[in-house]
């Protein structure tokens, strides 16, 4: 599992996918989540916009990420 570090509130699903390199861009986190490919918390989520917030685990193509806030 890998913690991705955020120091805002939340982040939004798609933008994850992209900061982890999970995707190569925004289309392609777009397609992979409508086509429902993507859990969050072990469920599947269809919103790109989902809104992400520490502790939550997101699982996509045999891996799994945690939110984490960033450590200052």
């Amino acid at each position: 599992m890998e913690k991705i570090y955020i120091e805002t509130e939340f982040i939004k699903l798609d933008q994850l996918l992209k900061f982890a390199n999970a995707v190569e861009g925004g289309g392609m986190a777009k397609n992979v989540i409508l086509d429902g490919l993507v859990k969050v918390n072990g469920e599947t989520v269809l919103q790109r916009g989902r809104k992400l917030r520490e502790g939550d685990t997101v699982e996509f193509n045999h891996e799994k990420y945690i939110i984490s806030k960033e450590e200052k």
